[in-house]
């Protein structure tokens, strides 16, 4: 189950994750795969508007999820329907991710009967206008979809510092010297040196010592 959005029996969530309008933000992401984590709901990394980038931030976008599957996500992207299509049978799936990032948009080409009201992103705010407006269970495809309002932005109240740290599961790879070790002030932190050496993404790091010095 999840608090913000309120829903419970939850199998999957497919965080809807734009590349840009509004921009990527690999610092909802990573809440959000904590948050997930936390409550044991399977995470889908859902990419939207990849069209909108150009070579060179698509090669670099492309170098970020590489990482993110390499440590066993799901990253798919709205085009491949199919795909979509097929982890939905027998499961209930939340869609949640940024406003503005295409989840009634995804819906309404994966069913074509929902019809769901869509939006513009605001110019101003750089981030999407609220189209969602209340938690609502669909039926696609053999399995129940779960479309809720996005938001810009989510907490980690509740979730202590050791939860935090199993959510960056690559983190467990690299013996410290120290059992209790936060990868933080502690000296001669093999993470810390991973990081250095370009074997665990610097911002997935730098996000982490953000949510555990919240």
């Amino acid at each position: 189950s999840l608090v913000r959005p309120l829903v419970a029996n939850v199998d999957q969530a497919f965080i809807i994750t734009s590349a840009k309008e509004p921009d990527f933000s690999d610092n909802l992401l990573d809440k959000l795969l904590v948050v997930l984590n936390y409550h044991q709901i399977e995470p889908v990394i859902c990419m939207t508007k990849m069209d909108l980038l150009s070579k060179v931030e698509k090669q670099k976008l492309m170098k970020i999820l590489k990482y993110y599957k390499k440590q066993g996500y799901t990253v798919l992207y709205n085009t491949k329907l199919h795909k979509i299509k097929k982890l939905f049978k027998g499961k209930t799936t939340v869609f949640t991710g940024q406003t503005g990032a295409g989840k009634s948009t995804l819906l309404n080409h994966l069913d074509k009967s929902l019809n769901l009201q869509t939006g513009e992103i605001s110019k101003a705010l750089g981030r999407g206008k609220h189209t969602t407006r209340h938690v609502e269970l669909l039926e696609i495809h053999h399995g129940k979809v779960v479309d809720t309002p996005g938001f810009s932005s989510i907490d980690l109240e509740g979730i202590g510092e050791e939860k935090i740290q199993e959510a960056f599961k690559e983190f467990s790879k690299y013996s410290c010297p120290f059992k209790d070790c936060r990868h933080i002030h502690e000296k001669e932190c093999a993470v810390k040196k991973a990081v250095q050496d370009g074997k665990i993404l610097k911002s997935r790091y730098e996000n982490y010592c953000k949510f555990i010095e919240k």
